[in-house]
């Protein structure tokens, strides 16, 4: 493969001008590390695609797990694609399952596929352009029926304002099949403002919502990312344990009345009121290439 001859492969994105890099995991034999604009975004195992290296989408992947029968194929939306990490998971643990995954940048895409390759058999389609837009462009057979929707929106290190929005979630959730999940990556930092908007719109949009992030996170002590799992179902709150036994540790899941309590009259963000994700100090995720 491309990926296992060339050093750190790059490429300048045309949409963005920011700079892609591939990079080799020396400590993890076959594993590569995706850094966009200097921000790590994705990681990935070609030799073992089930395993899931940042905290935040090893959560996701509990889900995943806990969600259906195990194995069970499912049918999955994912906007933004990074390195395809999770669309890899899906297939490597519920082969079978139809996906579709959403982004902006073509050119990202080709550069992933060309050095980190995904299985030929994968059923996995990638749909080009601004995720907003392009959820208004899927097939009208997907309303209602998909499984899991994956929100993980990142321009460099930041989520843009126009998919935090309560019209942004009312649009991705109306994919949901009754009792389908939508599972959000939310960064932020000190005093969790940004995430306490995002769960209240979030909570608008459907009718069950839980958070999990690692405890110092959730007490809003330093920057990181909380996973929001809603639904228009009630939400299986009895595989919480589960999921936080699963790791990574410590871990803690908000929901119920502590839920409103996370919360605290947050405002629900609208388009016209929707700001974009706060950006993280460069000492935090931002890396050179090559360290």
């Amino acid at each position: 493969m491309a990926s296992r001859e060339t050093d750190n492969p790059s490429i300048k994105l045309a949409l963005s001008g920011f700079q892609a890099v591939i990079e080799a995991d020396r400590f993890n034999p076959g594993s590569f590390q995706l850094v966009v604009d200097g921000t790590p975004q994705s990681h990935v195992n070609l030799d073992d695609p089930s395993q899931l290296f940042f905290e935040y989408i090893q959560r996701i992947g509990h889900v995943i797990d806990e969600f259906r029968d195990p194995g069970k194929p499912i049918t999955a939306v994912h906007l933004g694609a990074g390195a395809l990490t999770l669309p890899r998971y899906i297939e490597a643990t519920r082969p079978g399952s139809r996906q579709q995954v959403i982004e902006i940048e073509q050119d990202l895409v080709d550069f992933v596929r060309e050095h980190l390759p995904w299985p030929k058999r994968a059923a996995i389609r990638v749909r080009y352009g601004d995720a907003r837009e392009v959820l208004g462009r899927l097939p009208g057979g997907l309303a209602g029926t998909v499984d899991l929707v994956v929100v993980d929106i990142f321009s460099g290190a930041r989520t843009p304002a126009h998919v935090t929005s309560l019209e942004f979630y009312r649009a991705a959730s109306a994919l949901l099949a009754p009792d389908g999940i939508i599972v959000v990556n939310v960064a932020d930092g000190p005093g969790l403002a940004f995430a306490r908007n995002q769960v209240a719109t979030l909570n608008a949009a459907v009718s069950s919502v839980a958070v999990l992030a690692e405890t110092q996170i959730l007490k809003g002590r330093r920057f990181g990312n909380l996973v929001l799992v809603g639904s228009n179902a009630e939400l299986p709150m009895d595989f919480i344990p589960r999921l936080l036994a699963g790791g990574p540790h410590p871990a803690k899941a908000v929901y119920g009345s502590e839920l409103k309590q996370f919360v605290a009259g947050a405002p629900v963000m609208t388009d016209a009121t929707a700001i974009p994700s706060p950006p993280p100090a460069k000492s935090i995720f931002q890396v050179k290439s090559g360290s």
